[in-house]
């Protein structure tokens, strides 16, 4: 218990005088877990779209690789994005490996398939009549895709929580395209790993608690951005 006060108190210690290299690491954390979060958006609303709507050749196939990646193994997305980066990997001449981009790479391949399942799941469910009611309005494909991804907004919004909470709390791809550089790509998880392996334990509780109140807060951020309109 006394490790855990110490912990606890070493926590706000660090909160309230803004410890620079806390600061730096947290802010990390955010930026790289934010914009990944960011990418598997762009790539996942689309391809759950399509996924969600149309019946074509091999749809099943693609779904099945999709729900394996929901349960993928971030070890295994850092062992092959640092194989694809490596200097004589495929990817080798971008000289990225051990920087926060490779960071950002290997998280949104880890959240993009979430974000893919829970839209192509929730257009799914969308009511069969609903959808002919929307095309009898005349509209165009865009406003046709438009209305239906509002109607599941909070489903993907799920998608989006469930997404940045997968690529901020893993540790094993972070660790092995980025390296835990301290001040270049050592985030919260990171951080931690290194604590303890150092036998401080109460500076891992003190980054453990920070990390749950980083998660916590930009929880509920998009949670009420989600549940705001319900019932509009």
């Amino acid at each position: 218990m006394d490790m855990i006060w110490q912990g606890i108190l070493a926590a706000i210690h660090l909160l309230i005088t803004g410890d620079p290299e806390v600061l730096t690491i947290t802010l990390l954390t955010l930026k790289v877990s934010g914009i990944a979060t960011l990418i598997s958006l762009v790539i996942g609303i689309p391809l759950g779209t399509v996924l969600g709507l149309k019946t074509f050749p091999g749809r099943q196939i693609i779904m099945s690789f999709v729900n394996t990646g929901m349960g993928l193994p971030p070890v295994v997305v850092g062992l092959w994005v640092s194989i694809f980066l490596w200097r004589s990997g495929p990817f080798g001449f971008l000289n990225i490996m051990y920087t926060p981009i490779a960071m950002v790479i290997a998280q949104a391949i880890i959240a993009s398939p979430l974000v893919v399942g829970l839209t192509s799941a929730a257009l799914q469910q969308t009511d069969s009549k609903l959808r002919l009611q929307i095309k009898a309005l005349g509209t165009t494909r865009f406003q046709y895709l438009w209305l239906l991804l509002k109607e599941v907004r909070f489903s993907i919004l799920a998608a989006i929580i469930a997404g940045f909470g997968a690529v901020v709390s893993e540790v094993g791809a972070s660790m092995a395209v980025g390296g835990n550089v301290k001040d270049l790509t050592r985030v919260l998880t990171t951080a931690t790993v290194l604590e303890v392996s150092k036998g401080n334990f109460d500076i891992a509780i003190a980054l453990s608690i920070i990390l749950c109140l980083l998660a916590y807060l930009t929880t509920v951020f998009l949670t009420i951005l989600q549940q705001k309109n319900q019932g509009v």
